[in-house]
């Protein structure tokens, strides 16, 4: 059996990230920065923006767009995942899951880089 490539990987876990944030956005208000303006607009936006990620992904002829957009959308991403760190208990288990997950973004866009780029 073969295994999934870069793509397939990345439009499941955005694909169903922007499931989520359409599903129950209520668990990423939160992230959003109060900068930003109002935190349900942009949860329901990045859902629908990985959720159309997602499809390029998924179909052969825009994969590479959809490598790009999913490099730009993660990036977008980081100030969230900074803004995280404002707002999360100072306690062990948050500020572990909130450091873990940072890091967890370089992979995933040079794995998005990869994938527009033909690789």
């Amino acid at each position: 059996m073969r295994k999934p490539g870069k793509a397939s990987v990345l439009a499941a876990l955005l694909g169903g990230g922007g499931v989520l944030h359409l599903v129950r956005p209520s668990m990423y208000d939160w992230l959003v920065p109060p900068e930003l303006g109002d935190q349900r607009t942009w949860v329901l936006a990045t859902g629908v923006a990985e959720i159309g990620t997602a499809a390029l992904l998924a179909a052969p002829a825009t994969r590479r767009f959809g490598g790009w957009s999913a490099a730009a959308l993660l990036l977008a991403f980081v100030p969230a995942h900074l803004h995280t760190f404002r707002v999360i208990p100072r306690r062990p288990l948050p500020v572990a899951v909130a450091v873990g997950r940072l890091p967890l973004q370089v992979p995933m866009v040079a794995a998005a880089l990869d994938v527009a780029r033909g690789r």
